[in-house]
């Protein structure tokens, strides 16, 4: 029995991947540093714990819960949305909640793309994308990051003959993995252009809330006439530590919202209650809190930053988001690399072509390892600089 033409012909998740080869280090006895996944290692906050266990045991909250997630909860994200962003959003139109927002941006095609429709695919970008487009039928035309053009696509590039086919725009700010975030002229102009050639901009804004010296990423719903022709995905994972919670928002046009609560009350049957109560506490957590959080963050970021420089990289300092994308020294390709790195010190970097061709030449490294594992790889890495 065979598999499905479509599955076929995806490639494997790339860090499904490293993570087999990084497995296969630990079991030959290498005490690895992993780098790799923006996996928050830091605790979820507690009130947010106890929100979830005193739900959890309430006995209504142990049935299905709504398809298109809790009333209360839609009420609470757009009350966060009013006081983070200033934007008004419709609970009952315009949010809905998702099982994580990987989960939405995997069924956003399944609702807005045809066979042989054209999604604009920035390169490098989140491995998601463009497998969600190609399970849709869908044609990825991607456009070319560089740090010259502050890793944001030339719409004027675009040739005529693919905008005619074009259903789909993907933005990523902060983004995921060159940290670049996008002032609010970009943002008008990305709606502005999807406004003039009929087009749905879809923004993964996944780390708003990891921010550093001051920086306040905007939402591109903040462009006035954005609901018009955009959807903004927001998550927890990343905001509040919640990663294994799984739970997220669509948020935007309504036409699209309705569409993917469609979709979805036919592919799943929404999300457990209790964890939708403690994200509700979780958005309800006060300014000082993300504060303190990011402040950890910042200081690791400044630490990996100088220990880049320190073996040859060249890594810029982002304003916000869990990564630094990085420079490798000419000669060597991303995952050659990466490799010989694991292989010489036991430090799992992921080589920029997991993102994407235009990834080529760049590594990713997170934020999300403990402060003395930092110290050990930092340690690790100058002693193979000091023998090589």
């Amino acid at each position: 029995m065979e598999l499905a033409l479509r599955l076929q012909q995806l490639p494997p998740y790339h860090f499904a991947e490293y993570g087999r080869k990084i497995a296969e280090k630990r079991a030959a006895g290498v005490d690895v540093i992993s780098f790799s996944m923006g996996d928050p290692d830091l605790p979820t906050p507690p009130e947010v714990l106890d929100a979830l266990d005193t739900a959890a045991r309430e006995q209504a909250n142990q049935r299905y819960p709504e398809y298109a997630g809790m009333p209360e909860f839609r009420a609470a994200t757009a009350a966060w949305f009013v006081r983070r962003f200033g934007v008004e959003l419709d609970p009952a139109r315009e949010v809905l909640p998702l099982i994580g927002s990987k989960e939405g941006l995997a069924h956003l095609p399944l609702a807005v793309m045809n066979e042989g429709d054209v999604a604009l695919m920035p390169d490098p970008q989140y491995p998601v994308y463009p497998t969600a487009v190609a399970l849709a039928g869908g044609i990825c035309h991607y456009l070319p990051l560089d740090e010259e053009h502050g890793w944001l696509p030339d719409f004027a590039a675009i040739p005529a003959d693919v905008l005619a086919r074009t259903k789909t725009l993907w933005l990523n700010h902060p983004n995921n993995p060159t940290g670049a975030c996008a002032p609010l002229a970009f943002f008008e102009e990305a709606v502005r252009f999807a406004r003039a050639h009929d087009i749905l901009l879809v923004h993964d804004m996944a780390y708003a809330e990891v921010t550093f010296d001051g920086y306040k990423p905007q939402s591109i719903l903040e462009v006035p006439g954005a609901k018009e022709v955009a959807v903004e995905f927001h998550s927890l994972s990343k905001a509040y530590n919640m990663a294994g919670f799984r739970i997220g928002m669509l948020v935007g046009n309504a036409g699209i919202v309705e569409g993917m609560t469609r979709l979805k009350s036919n592919l799943d049957t929404g999300i457990f209650r209790p964890i939708q109560i403690a994200a509700m506490r979780a958005l309800a957590l006060p300014d000082e809190w993300l504060a303190a959080r990011n402040a950890i963050y910042q200081r690791r970021r400044d630490r990996l930053i100088a220990a880049c420089h320190g073996i040859g990289l060249e890594a810029q300092t982002p304003q916000a988001g869990l990564y630094l994308w990085a420079r490798i020294p000419a000669g060597q390709t991303s995952a050659q690399f990466t490799l010989d790195l694991l292989d010489r010190t036991g430090i799992a970097l992921t080589p920029g072509t997991n993102f994407g061709a235009g990834g080529e030449g760049y590594v990713r490294i997170t934020l999300t390892v403990p402060d003395d594992r930092i110290d050990e790889a930092v340690a690790r890495m100058a002693t193979a600089v000091a023998h090589s």
